[in-house]
């Protein structure tokens, strides 16, 4: 499996529960060392050169609770500052501002242990983004969101990205926040990829993402149910588009 992010790219890593996201991402940070193949991040090896890696790396696993030490929000966000040889000043500056972009100011004196999973999700966010992090590595960072929360952290990553340059590799089973998101899709399926491309191309690939216990999204689903019936209508994200194509396509056919 081959599997290339360039700088300030978004590669979203979509697989069904089970199917090794979390273990892909646990080589991909040095925690485990591949049995076979190879890993390079920034071109080193980060099992073997993890020090060297990790001043460049922001990290959130899928449990964020495990990760958050400090014993209040402001201590924990400041944590991995530690390392990076800048004044009282600056870390000052750079914990407030990552709280303050993520909403969650008002949390900073706080115990960690009584906070919210939303809340916790964000603690452990902000402490990956305050380094400001060359990559960013982030598992299931939807799960257990509603949709506004999901359109929210869309757009701060996106600004993540576009504004800090940070590449960013995450993992999701569900397919809308990818589309919303991802510039690269891997499907993944048997520890293979089974599918890759940009998310408009990877979700037109239902048998690919069948196999690989996903299911495409319902507007792709009619779109091809409607082809295989003959009106052939361009897949798009809007459903608004799609509506205006069906209509266009009964209208001139009357």
């Amino acid at each position: 499996m081959e599997l290339v992010v360039r700088a300030g790219e978004i590669a979203a890593i979509l697989a069904a529960n089970g199917a090794g996201k979390t273990t892909l991402l646990q080589h991909v940070t040095g925690m485990l060392r591949p049995v076979e193949g190879s890993v390079r991040v920034f071109g080193l090896d980060p099992y073997r050169d993890f020090e060297k890696v990790r001043t460049r790396l922001g990290v959130v696993m899928q449990n964020p609770a495990e990760q958050i030490i400090g014993p209040t929000v402001g201590e924990d966000v400041a944590f991995g500052l530690g390392h990076l040889g800048l004044s009282r000043e600056e870390q000052e500056k750079r914990v407030q501002g990552t709280l303050e972009q993520l909403g969650i100011g008002h949390l900073r004196g706080k115990v960690p242990h009584y906070l919210s999973g939303g809340e916790m999700k964000k603690v452990a966010l902000a402490g990956a983004l305050v380094i400001e992090p060359e990559l960013l590595v982030l598992d299931e960072p939807f799960a257990e969101l509603d949709v506004s929360a999901v359109a929210e952290l869309v757009a701060l990553l996106r600004r993540q990205s576009r504004e800090k340059g940070s590449s960013i590799i995450f993992t999701s089973h569900q397919l809308e926040p990818v589309a919303l998101l991802a510039d690269t899709v891997y499907v993944l399926n048997g520890g293979q990829v089974a599918a890759k491309g940009r998310p408009l191309e990877v979700f037109q690939q239902g048998e690919a993402l069948e196999k690989s216990r996903l299911r495409a999204p319902d507007l792709f689903r009619l779109v091809d149910m409607l082809g295989q019936g003959g009106l052939e209508v361009r897949p798009d994200f809007d459903p608004e588009k799609v509506a205006a194509q069906i209509i266009a396509a009964f209208a001139g056919g009357r």
